[in-house]
């Protein structure tokens, strides 16, 4: 796990860490269906592809964990894991293949209502990339 949890008054926030900034963004990922499913393990039966783009990385970041609640309250779906994810860093776009299952073979609401642009950055550091989001939930 390369992603930790903070404190914060209202809200969830996390700190995540990587060596590149696609496995960055998938470890937001990981930390966001942490929040969503409270450490419930999740099968990955279904697959799914998602795109996101943004102006920026904190942009793209956000747009991308967006489609992560969209896919929860239109669809049902929850994430098992980030298969595969292909990042246009100069264009700012991403593509991502994941695994994940129904929502009706768990018994899982989603407290998460949005994705924030609150205290986020996305940055690169001597150690890798490192981002800090906050959930509103």
């Amino acid at each position: 796990m390369s992603y930790e949890f903070l404190e914060h008054t209202a809200d969830v926030k996390f700190v995540a860490r990587a060596p590149t900034v696609g496995k960055l963004f998938v470890e937001s990922a990981l930390a966001l269906k942490e929040t969503m499913t409270k450490g419930t393990e999740i099968k990955g039966t279904d697959e799914k592809t998602i795109h996101a783009e943004g102006k920026d990385f904190e942009s793209l970041l956000r747009n991308f964990l967006e489609e992560f609640l969209f896919l929860f309250d239109a669809e049902e779906f929850v994430l098992a894991e980030v298969k595969e994810l292909m990042l246009d860093d100069e264009a700012f776009k991403l593509t991502a293949k994941l695994k994940g299952a129904n929502l009706h073979d768990y018994e899982l609401t989603n407290d998460v209502k949005a994705i924030t642009y609150n205290e986020m950055y996305v940055k690169q550091t001597e150690k890798g990339w490192e981002c800090q989001v906050v959930l509103d939930v």
